[in-house]
């Protein structure tokens, strides 16, 4: 009995265990993923896309502006026209987290209002649009 309580106070160190040892097992596994071929690369990155899709955006289609007094604010009742700044046929501008991502038209589809893009911003002008 006093070999098994002599056992358990000295502890037994592993080759593979200690500082750095889990580092190194991590680099050899990332050395492994390194060597594969194109095909299961892909398959990784795509597992990665997939930890993004469920993200939730805020997509915003501004029809246009207007800037009222307070008073005609208060005068506003059922069936009031408010104008806008934009006119019929120019185009929109479709926000996703208030940064301007493409340019559309308002259709009409099963009598519910929706829009159809007619331009992309490209990656570049975003960065400009950053910029300023």
């Amino acid at each position: 009995m006093a070999e098994d309580t002599n056992q358990e106070d000295d502890p037994v160190e592993d080759e593979g265990t200690g500082e750095g040892a889990g580092e190194t097992a991590v680099e050899e596994q990332e050395g492994d993923t390194n060597e594969e071929e194109g095909g299961k690369a892909d398959e990784g990155k795509e597992a990665n896309l997939d930890l993004i899709l469920d993200i939730p955006l805020s997509v915003t289609v501004e029809l246009g502006r207007s800037k009222m007094l307070i008073n005609d604010l208060l005068q506003l009742g059922q069936g009031s026209v408010i104008e806008l700044t934009k006119l019929v046929g120019d185009p929109l501008e479709v926000m996703v987290n208030d940064k301007l991502v493409a340019r559309g038209e308002v259709v009409v589809v099963n009598e519910k209002f929706g829009v159809r893009l007619t331009d992309i911003v490209t990656p570049m002008e975003r960065v400009k649009s950053l910029a300023t």
